[in-house]
């Protein structure tokens, strides 16, 4: 479809670039409505098409070959689908689908190549940007090795919340126990240890946020360190509102 002149993007990324490298861009991309579940990439396949989220959520899967899955990656309209392209490669190790449905703006493989030959200043970007999801896998393999389920729980729900629009989100504890490679008992647990000390409200598929502080200071640490580096690294906040990404102390990954 038709895009306007102007940048009126939510997405972030798109949103930062110059009037130059937008120009560049924008005649490659069209918006397209993203499905729970749709596949964006599908592990050791080539990349043919990139996502700009636009609102929703995608998830980045790793393990499946070996009969169970775990969430090694996440992001929303700070961030892009198909890294791997960025960084030289045509193919990822890993599944990549829509967590939460939403929309994006879409270039090919080839159009988004063509425009980093053409642009130093957006590969740039793009490089930064790919770099700083991979320290929040980094952050996010610590977390899982480091911290216990209920801690795991409240900096996922920290990195939902920076991403979605209200305070409240919908998913199933079974996706749960799948994105943090737990059981489904486990995550049940962890769930009602966040709202006996009114962390969060826990519907029937939704979590609403109650108290991010709270949520933050149980994290020990694992929340904040990947969101300073995108921001560090991008020049843009990562939380949909700057107060919402609260200062946290310094992680050390070895």
């Amino acid at each position: 479809m038709s895009l306007p002149d102007g940048n009126i993007f939510q997405n972030r990324l798109l949103a930062a670039l110059s009037a130059t490298d937008f120009g560049l861009i924008v005649p490659y991309l069209d918006t397209v409505h993203l499905s729970l579940r749709q596949p964006l990439e599908n592990a050791h396949e080539t990349i043919d098409t990139v996502y700009f989220l636009e609102s929703g959520l995608g998830s980045i899967v790793a393990g499946k070959e070996c009969g169970s899955s775990i969430e090694v990656g996440l992001f929303g309209r700070d961030g892009m689908s198909g890294t791997s392209l960025v960084l030289g490669d045509t193919e990822s190790p890993f599944d990549c689908f829509v967590q939460m449905s939403g929309s994006a703006a879409r270039i090919s493989s080839d159009d988004l190549q063509s425009v980093m030959l053409q642009s130093t200043s957006f590969k740039s970007l793009m490089t930064r940007y790919a770099r700083a999801l991979g320290i929040q896998t980094t952050c996010t393999a610590w977390a899982n090795a480091e911290i216990k389920v209920e801690a795991r729980l409240a900096r996922w729900i920290l990195m939902v919340d920076d991403r979605t629009d209200e305070d409240h989100f919908r998913v199933t504890h079974e996706f749960l126990a799948m994105m943090l490679g737990v059981r489904r008992a486990g995550v049940t647990v962890a769930i009602k240890m966040l709202e006996a000390q009114c962390m969060i409200r826990s519907e029937y598929r939704e979590i609403f946020v109650l108290n991010r502080h709270a949520l933050i200071a149980l994290t020990r640490g694992a929340y904040g360190p990947a969101e300073v580096e995108y921001s560090r690294l991008t020049g843009i906040t990562c939380a949909n509102r700057s107060f919402r990404l609260d200062p946290a102390p310094p992680l050390s990954i070895v």
